[in-house]
């Protein structure tokens, strides 16, 4: 077998997760400033379904085979120059970066160094793949949203792969945590640590009362859940409408440029000071892994089926080795 070439997630046409098949592509090497990392396990996000599924076609454009995977854990095989402080074994995890793309659905992945960091001891492969998306939700609620103890958090989309990190992470934070999921989700999210769960299907969001923060992984209905904020509330998005992307986009760029800063869109770029914060976190116990199910390289397709069924509790984690 040729060992420069390597197993890879690939998709020849926009389409249904059935596009998705494993096939073989080149083995990267790293170049200056990268690590080539062997991928022992990777989490399904939701940008990946909509890219999947052509609803970012222009962004991701008309060049195929596509690749998916966002982030990853794995070790270190190798290091491109200039790299310090990782030695071949370490046991590190990462998300791409925006320039990027998707692409740690595979044997191997390079990444830069700095958007590498070190797997906190005691989580095994799969547990510390369903992490490093969490660095999202402590950008939100530390960085974005400046959340303080006693505030109202209102997280929507609970018991998600961000959603659940938030609701841990706005406890930890000393917030007053109420979490919207869906009805069979509820007492996962309350095992979380939120003080209230209600289903979103259940009640209007005009029920809900006044939020300090609103943090919002879904998408839908910006305008709706934007008043709900008290005065000097802070409304933090990681997601658009992908039905309706260009009047989503639109009403985030207004909303940011002349609501004075009360909604704050951002997408997931973290650095290795946002992992190693993120390995804090865990350290000390105010965060832990939540893993719904476990796939096989081979059944990614029947991991991003599961996602897009809706339902997930934490996150989907496909083993690579």
């Amino acid at each position: 077998m040729n060992d420069r070439m390597m197993k890879a997630v690939l998709y020849d046409r926009y389409g249904g997760p059935d596009v998705l098949y494993v096939g073989r592509v080149p083995r990267p090497e790293p170049a200056a400033g990268e690590v080539l990392v062997k991928v022992h396990a990777f989490s399904v996000n939701g940008g990946e379904l909509a890219a999947r599924a052509g609803r970012l076609r222009l962004v991701t454009g008309r060049r195929f085979p596509q690749r998916v995977g966002l982030d990853f854990t794995g070790e270190v095989a190798a290091s491109g120059a200039g790299v310090a402080g990782f030695a071949d074994g370490d046991r590190v995890w990462g998300v791409l970066g925006r320039t990027s793309g998707f692409g740690s659905a595979a044997e191997y992945v390079t990444v830069a160094a700095e958007r590498t960091g070190r797997v906190p001891d005691g989580l095994d492969p799969v547990e510390a793949a369903a992490l490093p998306v969490a660095t999202t939700a402590v950008t939100a609620l530390r960085d974005k949203a400046a959340l303080r103890p006693g505030e109202r958090l209102l997280v929507r989309g609970a018991a998600g792969g961000v959603g659940n990190a938030a609701v841990q992470l706005g406890r930890a934070y000393g917030a007053e945590v109420t979490a919207l999921a869906r009805a069979a989700n509820l007492d996962f999210v309350r095992g979380l640590g939120a003080h209230e769960a209600v289903d979103h299907r259940s009640v209007r969001p005009t029920e809900l009362g006044r939020f300090d923060v609103v943090l919002d992984t879904v998408g839908t209905g910006l305008r709706t859940f934007r008043r709900l904020l008290s005065p000097g509330g802070r409304m933090v998005t990681i997601a658009f409408d992908p039905e309706r992307l260009a009047a989503s986009l639109g009403y985030l760029a207004a909303s940011t440029v002349h609501g004075r800063g009360r909604v704050r869109a951002f997408s997931g770029n973290p650095t290795r000071a946002h992992l190693d914060d993120l390995a804090r976190h865990v350290r000390e116990g105010k965060l832990r892994p939540a893993v719904d199910s476990v796939f096989p390289l081979e059944e990614t397709a029947a991991a991003h089926r599961a996602l897009e069924a809706g339902g997930v509790r934490g996150k989907y984690v496909v083993r690579v080795a």
